[in-house]
């Protein structure tokens, strides 16, 4: 008969051995990468408000865009994707879909701002803008590294043997971040 401490030895060594710990490793990093992803959304959507209010201020007969943004952020702000939703494609559509028009719509108040070069020489609007800008490349930075994570931890939940763990376990694969632009694979055409 086998003592239940050489047991228990054997059988974590079995478990160790078939991934389930680099399971648990990978999904932290994507649970970590994806708190980062949600974090410059949020710092996107702090600077908003500032943005819109200065905007107002110097660009009233703009009222159309400036309450689509406050829509758009709105209704990204309330479309909420937690960890456990990783794994859902539609929810993860969903929540980047919410995203793009936001997206979209600070970018035609950033074309607006062309047409106002009184707003473009307010140093609130450029300080704000360039705070815009700086957050959404931080976003594509975030997103990549997500995407990383994401890739990582794939990979670990279909590698042998830790598939077997995966299955065993419940660890399901997470869905990276796509393109939500259509013809996102083309470069835009510029015309002067």
């Amino acid at each position: 008969m086998i003592p239940r401490v050489a047991l228990l030895a054997v059988l974590t060594t079995a478990v160790s051995g078939c991934g389930y710990n680099g399971l648990v490793e990978a999904d932290e990093a994507v649970k970590a990468a994806w708190g980062n992803v949600e974090n410059v959304y949020q710092r996107r959507a702090d600077l908003i408000p500032n943005l819109v209010a200065t905007v107002k201020g110097s660009a009233q007969h703009e009222e159309k865009v400036l309450a689509e943004v406050t829509t758009a952020r709105a209704s990204a702000t309330q479309v909420k994707l937690s960890v456990d939703d990783l794994s859902d494609p539609e929810k993860v559509k969903k929540f980047e879909e919410a995203q793009g028009q936001l997206s979209g719509a600070l970018g035609r108040l950033l074309a607006v701002s062309e047409n106002y070069p009184d707003l473009k020489a307010n140093a609130s609007f450029r300080d704000l803008q360039s705070q815009l800008e700086g957050t959404e490349n931080r976003i594509a930075v975030e997103r990549h590294k997500y995407n990383d994570a994401v890739r990582a931890y794939n990979v670990k939940c279909r590698e042998f043997p830790t598939v077997m763990a995966a299955k065993i376990w419940g660890f399901k694969p997470k869905e990276p971040f796509k393109a939500t632009t259509a013809n996102a694979d083309k470069a835009p055409e510029v015309k002067f």
